[in-house]
């Protein structure tokens, strides 16, 4: 017989019961999660809003930037042509409805007003200061800011050698780095925890303390003029890199590296063969890191490229730009907008690969 609970003398199956109970819980857990849906969109609206506002601004005209009363999209103020003049239009409030009318005499305490739609009506007069009404304003999106920055900066030359210098620096990254956590994940010697803690030490090691030094060598051997040492450097591995590539090849069995030595594989072949085929989450995550640090890198460029514009990258050229076009802020924007466009989209591709990469690599191994 089934399970029976005597509840105010009738008696009801245990499992009804049960669910009952169990709704207020649910109703609990749907408002927390409720909640916690509306927090979250609300912090990524909140992160997005500076880029939403450098796109609104990039697509305006330095007039719509400075004119009084602008509305947050980019909108010229209408005006109307009436009697062969042009009169400008206004918000006016009528008989409780709110109409966009053109205001053709002005006045203190009077002022007189024509329909653009209906003109043969003849003057409307309205009483009130005309100076509190809201201009009427028209949606007059500027698109040719994006070409005229695109002709004015040299965009292709810039992007062509901002492309070039990231590509052959992530070839060189993920070279570098994966041989040397190769090497530190699979391969036992002493002093190899000693070598390790020194090299991420190194991630600590302020950037400013090596820059003078770094500088004069390259000055001496004649690199400075060239991307020689933007490129060079990115074939000796990094702290950062090598750590996340190591922690990736912890992850993976030593038992296949064993079965394919007694095959008679060498640790060349190994690499190549099964660690790098199941490495691909993390690779493209380093790729990725390397390629938008390449992508943003200002600093470097900046020393190192000064006084040759034919190799400067986006960045050195869009600061460029800006110090030359500084009283026109859309154009600004549009070229914020513009450099922006090839990082999001390679996120965009990799995206899943990308979390995949980093998850792992955080697994303890």
């Amino acid at each position: 017989m089934k399970a029976v609970e005597e509840i105010g003398g009738i008696g009801e199956p245990t499992g009804i019961i049960e669910r009952r109970r169990a709704r207020p819980r649910d109703a609990a857990s749907v408002t927390r999660t409720t909640i916690l849906t509306l927090a979250m969109m609300a912090i990524i609206v909140a992160f997005l809003s500076p880029l939403l506002h450098t796109a609104i601004a990039s697509i305006r005209s330095p007039e719509q930037t400075s004119q009084l009363h602008s509305p947050f999209l980019p909108s010229d103020p209408i005006t109307y042509e009436f009697e062969g003049r042009d009169y400008d239009v206004y918000q006016v409030p009528i008989d409780g409805a709110v109409r966009e009318l053109a205001l053709v005499t002005k006045g203190r305490q009077e002022s007189k007003f024509v329909d653009p739609a209906n003109p043969g009506a003849g003057l409307i007069t309205w009483t009130g200061s005309w100076r509190t009404l809201e201009p009427a304003f028209a949606l007059s999106p500027k698109w040719g800011n994006y070409a005229d920055v695109w002709d004015l900066i040299n965009f292709p030359l810039l992007l062509r050698n901002t492309i070039l210098i990231a590509i052959i620096g992530v070839i060189g990254t993920v070279a570098s780095c994966t041989l040397v956590a190769y090497g530190f994940a699979r391969f036992r010697f002493r002093g190899r925890g000693l070598l390790f803690t020194l090299l991420i030490a190194t991630i600590f090691l302020p950037t400013a303390v090596t820059l003078i030094p770094t500088y004069t060598i390259f000055v001496k051997i004649g690199w400075v003029g060239t991307w020689l040492p933007l490129l060079v450097p990115t074939f000796f591995a990094n702290a950062y890199d090598v750590f996340l590539l190591r922690q990736y090849f912890l992850t993976i069995p030593r038992d296949l590296d064993e079965a394919a030595a007694i095959d008679g594989a060498g640790p060349f072949r190994i690499l190549r063969s099964v660690v790098l085929p199941q490495a691909w989450p993390v690779i493209i995550a380093v790729a990725i890191f390397h390629f938008v640090y390449t992508w943003n890198d200002f600093f470097g460029p900046l020393i190192y490229l000064s006084g040759h514009p034919e190799l400067y990258p986006l960045q050195v050229g869009l600061a460029s730009f800006n110090g030359i076009y500084y009283q026109n802020p859309a154009y600004i924007q549009a070229g914020t907008m513009m450099t922006l466009i090839v990082p999001v989209v390679l996120f965009i591709v990799f995206q899943r690969v990308f979390i995949r990469g980093i998850v792992i690599t955080g697994v303890e191994k």
